[in-house]
């Protein structure tokens, strides 16, 4: 059974196959929506579980630093 931490880092693991292909930075646009459609309990699990030394792609490593966590508030326009 894989476990809901595991499938976090799988759907960014393919968010980070798409984007890898796209211009741009692959990293700042998978942490773009993961910000935009993730719920904030999934952004907390997501980055929790990497931080805690699971295995993911670079670009799925690197997203994690862009990621808003619940408690922080979004940067003004």
């Amino acid at each position: 059974m894989m476990h809901s931490d595991d499938k976090l880092i799988r759907m960014a693991g393919q968010m980070a196959d798409f984007f890898r292909s796209q211009p741009g930075a692959p990293a700042e646009a998978v942490a773009g929506h993961i910000n935009s459609f993730w719920t904030p309990r999934m952004r907390k699990d997501f980055v929790r579980h990497l931080a805690e030394g699971a295995e993911a792609d670079p670009i799925v490593r690197d997203a994690a630093r862009f990621v808003r966590l619940p408690e922080q508030t979004p940067a003004r326009a």
